[in-house]
């Protein structure tokens, strides 16, 4: 039974969600605070949708310059990849076109950089009523700082935050699930 101040949304149901990976890609990382860990992060995130079978979106932003998304973040199958040019995912018509065909209510994002592509994506993507649940373990930018005012501005217009293994456990939702003995492996690797 629901308590008074929690709603149905307050966690996360199968396929109305889908994983929104937003440009991990061979220039960018590079530079960026506390990688390894993001990078670590997020390959858990794609593991543990692809087992549940769950939507999984990735942007490249200007691959020709940035490069590709670094081949341990490129989820095996099933996944929509959209290359950009803008920062806001939330402008590009064949990413909107996606979510509304699939019913994609909920948003859990992670990628980089927290303070450009991630915070406009984000910020428009409320704005058009979606629910935005970040990553905060599994995003990052070159600087610490930057990502810190970004997670508060974004927190500030109604995102909620969240971290990788809550994330999972909340996709799961019972260890009765048969798929949860795969998923336990990817939480303690």
């Amino acid at each position: 039974m629901m308590k008074d101040h929690e709603t149905s949304s307050d966690k996360l149901s199968p396929k109305v969600n889908a994983l929104l990976i937003i440009d991990v890609q061979e220039k960018i990382i590079r530079a960026i605070f506390n990688k390894d860990a993001i990078t670590k992060n997020i390959k858990k995130l794609i593991d543990a949708y692809e087992i549940l079978d769950e939507n999984i979106f990735l942007s490249e932003q200007n691959p020709f310059k940035l490069g590709a998304t670094i081949p341990e973040l490129l989820p095996k199958t099933g996944f929509k990849k959209i290359e950009k040019m803008a920062f806001s995912l939330a402008n590009i018509d064949e990413f909107l076109k996606e979510l509304k065909n699939k019913k994609i209510t909920n948003l859990i994002v992670c990628g980089i950089e927290t303070h450009i592509c991630i915070q406009q994506t984000v910020l428009d993507c409320l704005q058009k009523g979606f629910e935005v649940i970040l990553v905060s373990d599994a995003m990052s930018s070159r600087n610490r700082f930057d990502h810190e005012m970004a997670l508060q501005r974004m927190i500030h217009k109604g995102a909620i935050l969240a971290t990788t293994e809550s994330i999972i456990f909340e996709l799961c939702k019972t260890a009765d699930r048969k798929e949860f003995k795969e998923i336990r492996k990817i939480i303690i690797s």
